[in-house]
């Protein structure tokens, strides 16, 4: 494979486009709503109206609007159609020979699609996604191309550490810093992984990736490997994603039938090859201690850093992790240029997230933005605020480990520093909505349940602690707390998240002490009223 076969690949692609194109949304929750058969419809109305030579029936990745689906939308004109059923394809199919249709038409130019900025998810519900010609004809592969055929290593990373691309698996850690790292490391061994376990309650980000656009990261990851100096990767992915493992194997079949993955990519001393892991659903298994672990066929368990897996990962080989969102940046990065990527965001947060909108939200689904753009634009203006027109009570970010925003501080911006100074974190890009009916201990519980099922046990405060907040949080629900109990509760989330062993531990109680500082009030109104041996209530201890 040289550039000539790729701008073949491409040209080729573009000339057998029809003058019409209906996208019909192939991703997980479009699947759920019978999209696929829905495709077959659209594929047998076209032949049933003579039009095989004008219209294309494509099936694409994740169409955003997630609430709405099954999603359908024609080239060139852009008309969106929602909830698509079998039956109305005939009349759809109809409408491009002048006739009309009963479907329900959606708004392309509402805000919730005008309003996103898309690098990440540019490809999303446009190319598809089972086909690596489709990708190569959106410039796939071109920057691997010129990584591998005009840069060092030395200078890939450079342009990466420029860029301030920061992970977007949670932490924020500079990207660039972590390949460095990685790179002067001495081994004749190294590996990259992408973490794609995402296990947060109410995010579905990285599988709306993995499904709408999968050769983004092998690209990514090659170009890593390359900076990095290791030839084998791994995406660890979990077994309850099917169709995206399904899209990612399709795809890492592709690119090594395309030459594109394998010995001498681009004709060069490039050897890079990437294999599917999956895990069996285990929430510790995205730390990536533990998920090293399952990788290398063993439980699940963390262990203490240092050393780090740049240092000592991977069968104690120097190790790069990123997830899946990091990876998807890393080509359009190295395409446009680190400046280009810079000039997005904020002073410290820069280039784009994806969000995964939830919870009492009008319109759930999929977006793109610019960091630093203020919760209230992503909440009211794109998500349409809540059904019925019910306030806003708070927004939940960064899954259990995150937590909940009050409110008055929507006008917040969404970057890293922003939400740590609100006891919250960016996470991996789940964000849940909450209307005033939502009761925060009910939301506190929950998230605790969760911590609580999903400890590994290795490490007492992480295993005996998420216990006893959990039982504590049921005692305030069940009216039987007093006062010294909400007290033990604070201490107990202090020694949890000062003593535990990994991430999941030792931000377990997040959501408890965010919810206590912003929705104390709702805490106390459930305690027992305790009595002085005056007979007076006691005071409500502080």
């Amino acid at each position: 494979m040289v550039i000539d076969d790729l701008n073949a690949i491409a040209e080729a692609e573009r000339a057998a486009r029809k003058k019409y194109t209906l996208r019909c949304c192939m991703a997980a929750g479009c699947h759920s709503s019978n999209s696929v058969a829905v495709k077959k419809a659209l594929e047998q109305a076209v032949k049933d109206a003579g039009l095989e030579d004008l219209v294309e029936v494509r099936g694409v990745g994740c169409m955003r609007l997630c609430c709405q689906g099954p999603l359908v939308q024609v080239d060139p004109d852009g008309t969106l159609y929602e909830k698509v059923r079998p039956e109305d394809s005939a009349s759809l199919v109809g409408t491009l020979k002048g006739g009309t249709t009963h479907v329900q038409k959606g708004d392309p130019n509402s805000p919730f699609f005008t309003e996103q900025l898309s690098i990440v998810l540019a490809n999303s519900g446009y190319i598809d996604p089972e086909r690596i010609e489709s990708y190569i004809a959106a410039d796939g592969y071109r920057a691997l191309h010129d990584v591998l055929r005009e840069m060092t290593p030395k200078e890939v990373v450079d342009e990466i550490i420029k860029s301030g691309l920061r992970g977007r698996g949670g932490a924020g850690f500079p990207t660039g810093l972590k390949w460095g790292t990685v790179a002067k490391t001495e081994s004749a061994q190294k590996y990259v992984i992408c973490n794609a376990d995402e296990g947060d309650p109410g995010a579905f980000m990285d599988r709306s990736v993995l499904e709408s656009d999968p050769h983004s990261i092998l690209e990514g990851m090659a170009i890593a490997g390359y900076a990095v100096g290791a030839n084998q990767g791994f995406v660890y992915v979990r077994a309850e994603y099917p169709l995206a493992i399904s899209r990612l194997q399709n795809a890492i079949k592709q690119a090594k039938q395309r030459g594109l993955l394998g010995s001498g990519i681009f004709e060069s001393p490039f050897t890079f090859n990437i294999d599917v892991r999956i895990g069996a659903g285990a929430f510790v298994c995205g730390e990536e201690t533990a998920l090293m672990m399952s990788v290398e066929g063993k439980r699940g368990t963390p262990r203490p850093r240092p050393p780090f897996p740049a240092e000592s990962g991977l069968w104690g080989c120097p190790t790069l992790i990123n997830n899946v969102e990091t990876f998807a940046n890393v080509a359009p990065i190295l395409r446009k240029g680190a400046d280009w990527f810079a000039s997005i965001g904020t002073e410290k947060s820069k280039g784009t997230k994806v969000f995964a909108l939830a919870g009492k939200i009008t319109n759930t689904g999929l977006i793109e933005v610019p960091m630093g753009t203020k919760l209230r634009d992503i909440v009211e203006k794109m998500g349409g605020g809540a059904p019925d027109g019910a306030p806003i009570k708070a927004v939940q970010t960064g899954g259990p480990s995150g937590g909940c925003i009050p409110a008055e501080a929507l006008d917040t911006p969404v970057d890293y520093e922003s939400l740590a100074s609100l006891g919250s974190i960016m996470g991996s890009g789940g964000m849940i909505v909450m209307d005033d009916a939502t009761r925060m201990v009910d939301v506190a519980r929950f998230f605790m349940e969760f911590c609580m099922d999903e400890s590994c046990g290795k490490c007492v405060p992480c295993r005996a602690g998420t216990v006893q907040m959990h039982s504590l949080l049921e005692k305030i629900l069940n009216r039987e707390a007093t006062a010294a109990d909400l007290q033990r509760l604070e201490e107990l989330c202090q020694m949890v998240r000062d003593t535990s062993l990994c991430g999941l531990g030792q931000t377990a109680p997040n959501p408890v002490l965010s919810t206590l500082r912003f929705f104390r009030s709702e805490y106390e109104e459930l305690l027992k009223k305790e009595t002085a041996h005056n007979g007076e209530p006691r005071a409500a201890i502080r």
